[in-house]
């Protein structure tokens, strides 16, 4: 590894990804070089977040100061960045914890970047992307990372996932379950040994039936154990199944973690290896595995590299959209009417309402999916869209983004429902009401699903107002398009925005 300072290159040749994970906090900056990435710097910070969830799944105020005191130090380093060259990604802890929003929030006044919470499949992909980018393998691969609160799992050839799967098991959880101050017995062991065999009986088969040709461990609990496997001379760099039992025997000679006295073992990890080398025995008895590589590349590592591909202009959520299309039949050809008026709406809206290309993404990729749901039933499309979107694994868009997708198709036709949106941290609540606005009209305008009915549109937005300019004899010619236009000024109200239509007349029922 180089050891440079950020600053020792221009910010605009550097890439920065942060890993807010469940044991500690990871920041990692690159640059990009000929297509590949160079490895610059490097933090961590042990934070333990996960310790600080109870059973309610409220996050404790120690440990949010715990990781806003991180926050605070990786911002110093992270300070000369422009925002779009950093990504911060948190993994189970905060998409467990129900109060998460309360420290996304506080972390806004210290941590100038946005953090996104990514689903558990969603981490299982980067890691598995980080492995595939690091090291070449011509085979299928099981990629297997051990985190603080949850367990990642993923086969995959070359850079194609083919299954992935996150586990409710950690090894900050399991010690602070299972192995409470450091305590070790045989009967703590095989309870959390339990636990994680109940926890991969959902997968074991499908894993199994899918099958893989090497076995790859990434991340801090797998690494300690190759390193303690190395360090007995039990094999250099391989971790056997007959490896792990032995290191279950000797860690049952002793009833303290702290009093663990193994070659390979760091003070920082003593509590950490009895519930780490349980979550990883009952991996590899469930899923048949005989022998591990250790690969020193991870979920950042794959963020990097996913920074890298959208630099270049290749976004892994284009082909998930893509996957969505095929596999729900969608009307492309509607799918692009409505997408041709929603990017005419979105150019002309910008000087006043200033929403993001960002947005202007998320828009037309909503147009692709909204009526995803007619796999189901015409009646309530929204509603089955939105379903849909909201419980599917959506490779590239991290949980917020999913929601925003979610709630535009939700909310697409019919009435719109303020209470029912729940706040968004990455996104402004009134930018998502804007970009709503525009959605709807696009879907309205083309209801017809005919080349031949608009005229060449125009808009002018205001602040928390919308001006449509539509030929008087249109709305003569299209008196159901109308009617609904007079229909869609009322709906828009519940959210603050009025749409104005000159030469439309207004509607004097309420809704």
């Amino acid at each position: 590894m180089t050891h440079l300072t950020p600053n020792a290159l221009s910010a605009a040749e550097l890439i920065a990804a942060v890993d807010l994970g469940s044991n500690s906090f990871h920041l990692v900056i690159a640059r990009i070089v000929d297509g590949a990435l160079q490895l610059l710097h490097r933090e961590k910070q042990k934070v333990q977040l996960a310790d600080g969830l109870d059973e309610q799944q409220m996050l404790s105020d120690e440990a949010m100061q715990r990781g806003l005191a991180v926050l605070r130090q990786f911002a110093d380093t992270l300070k000369d960045m422009p925002p779009q060259s950093v990504r911060v990604i948190a993994t189970y802890t905060l998409r467990r914890a129900k109060n998460s929003a309360r420290f996304l929030q506080q972390a806004q006044d210290v941590f100038p970047f946005p953090i996104e919470v990514i689903a558990g499949q969603e981490e299982a992909r980067l890691i598995y992307q980080g492995v595939a980018h690091f090291e070449t393998y011509t085979g299928q691969r099981l990629v297997i990372d051990i985190g603080g609160g949850s367990t990642e799992f993923a086969i995959g050839v070359d850079f194609q996932p083919l299954k992935l799967a996150s586990r409710n098991m950690g090894c900050v959880s399991f010690a602070k379950f299972y192995f409470p101050r450091g305590r070790i017995s045989p009967k703590r062991f095989e309870r959390a040994l339990m636990h994680a065999e109940q926890e991969l009986e959902n997968i074991y088969t499908g894993y199994k039936n899918t099958g893989w040709q090497q076995a790859v461990g990434t991340s801090g609990t797998i690494k300690t154990i190759k390193d303690i496997v190395s360090g007995l001379g039990w094999h250099p760099h391989v971790i056997k199944l007959e490896h792990l039992e032995k290191l279950q025997q000797l860690l049952l000679e002793v009833e303290l973690c702290d009093a663990l006295n193994l070659p390979g073992l760091t003070e920082d990890r003593k509590q950490l290896l009895a519930p780490g080398l349980a979550i990883l025995l009952a991996s590899f008895r469930m899923l048949g595995i005989d022998e591990m590589v250790y690969v020193d590349a991870a979920l950042r590592e794959g963020v990097l590299y996913e920074m890298s591909d959208r630099l270049q202009h290749q976004d892994i959520r284009q082909h998930t959209i893509q996957s969505l299309i095929k596999r729900y039949v969608v009307d492309a050809e509607q799918a692009g009417r409505v997408s041709q008026t929603v990017q005419t709406l979105w150019a002309q809206t910008q000087t006043q309402w200033q929403l993001s290309a960002e947005w202007g993404q998320l828009l037309q990729f909503a147009c692709y999916v909204y009526e995803i749901g007619l796999q189901i039933n015409s009646s309530s499309v929204q509603r089955h869209s939105a379903y849909i979107l909201n419980n599917s694994n959506l490779p590239g868009f991290n949980q917020e983004q999913q929601r925003v997708l979610a709630s535009l198709v939700r909310y697409h036709r019919r009435k719109i429902k303020p209470d029912d949106i729940t706040p968004f941290y990455l996104y402004r609540q009134s930018d998502f009401y804007y970009a709503l606005s525009l959605f709807r009209l696009a879907i309205l305008l083309n209801q017809k699903r005919r080349e031949d009915i608009l005229p060449e549109l125009q808009v002018h937005a205001a602040a928390q107002q919308l001006t449509l300019l539509m030929p008087d004899s249109w709305y003569q010619q299209h008196t159901v398009l109308a009617a609904d236009l007079r229909s869609e000024q009322q709906f828009i109200k519940r959210v603050g925005l009025s749409l104005i239509c000159p030469g439309l007349p207004e509607l004097t029922d309420e809704i």
